[in-house]
């Protein structure tokens, strides 16, 4: 039996329903059963908790053969970085009290540095916490989300302007969610291998420039990209509704794109996805 954390998410969803394609029991941990009832009628097991509540997230793991954790974001946080890993030690001590045989992490390319990679420096926590916890993991180390571009869609669609943080002309690695949950079911799949790390990007590493062309063939209109100066990202952030200290993490993250720090790790095995660029950002611009 699998278990299923952020079982209604973007991944946790699509993770969800590839298992019990398979065949595979699943239970899913939501925090809303209404909308869960698609994962319920598929033969999915519901457990409806909040996994901040550790003793629930216990309960909620015990008997799986694995997990797929994942921290979902807080993005009002005072102190995000020291929040969350006073949360995840918390969470992953349950875990281990649970005595959980695998864990199926969804974590982030540069996850290897301590530090200069903004909000992934709590991915950075969550392994080594796992590491230390002595549980059987597998990172699944994402690039940049293709669906990070749907924050810009009114722009495209409205005026025909790609504002983008990342240099324009230099390709970026990136992965659509879709196949991040086809790569972690598959890593569930196989069971542990010890401290696996997967380094996943999508079929191809597309320039913002490209990203801009592809939408306008989308959209059958000419959409150009636009640099954006980094002393933007963090009043556009909170106009977004994030906190000053999880903004300035992302301007802290684009630094480290645009620097090269944030970049998967030599030596790891990498993964390509299938779903391309063009796929995901139809059902954006839809």
């Amino acid at each position: 039996m699998f278990v299923i954390t952020g079982a209604t998410g973007n991944t946790g969803s699509v993770v969800a329903k590839t298992l019990l394609a398979a065949g595979k029991k699943v239970r899913a941990v939501v925090r809303d059963e209404k909308k869960a009832q698609a994962l319920k009628a598929l033969g999915a097991e519901l457990f409806v908790a909040d996994i901040t509540d550790t003793a629930a997230l216990e309960r909620a793991v015990s008997g799986a053969d694995g997990v797929y954790f994942l921290s979902p974001p807080d993005n009002v946080a005072k102190d995000f970085i020291n929040e969350r890993k006073s949360l995840t030690e918390a969470q992953i001590a349950a875990l281990a009290r649970a005595k959980v045989p695998h864990v199926v992490v969804l974590s982030s390319i540069a996850a290897q540095h301590r530090d200069g990679t903004g909000p992934i420096r709590s991915l950075h926590h969550v392994e080594q916490q796992l590491r230390r916890a002595g549980i059987p993991s597998t990172f699944v180390r994402a690039a940049y989300f293709v669906e990070n571009w749907g924050a810009v869609a009114h722009p495209v669609k409205q005026d025909g302007v790609l504002p983008s943080f990342l240099a324009l002309d230099v390709p970026v690695p990136m992965v659509s969610t879709a196949d991040i949950a086809k790569t972690a079911a598959r890593a569930l799949l196989e069971g542990p291998r010890g401290f696996r790390a997967i380094e996943l990007a999508g079929p191809t590493d597309p320039t913002p420039n490209e990203v801009a062309a592809a939408a306008g063939k989308i959209l059958n209109r000419p959409v150009k990209a636009i640099q954006a100066p980094l002393e933007a990202v963090v009043p556009t952030f909170t106009s977004f509704g994030n906190s000053q200290n999880v903004a300035a993490l992302y301007r802290e993250m684009y630094e480290g794109i645009g620097s090269g720090h944030v970049a998967a790790e030599p030596g790891n095995e990498k993964a390509r996805g299938t779903t391309t660029l063009e796929e995901t950002l139809r059902a954006l611009l839809g």
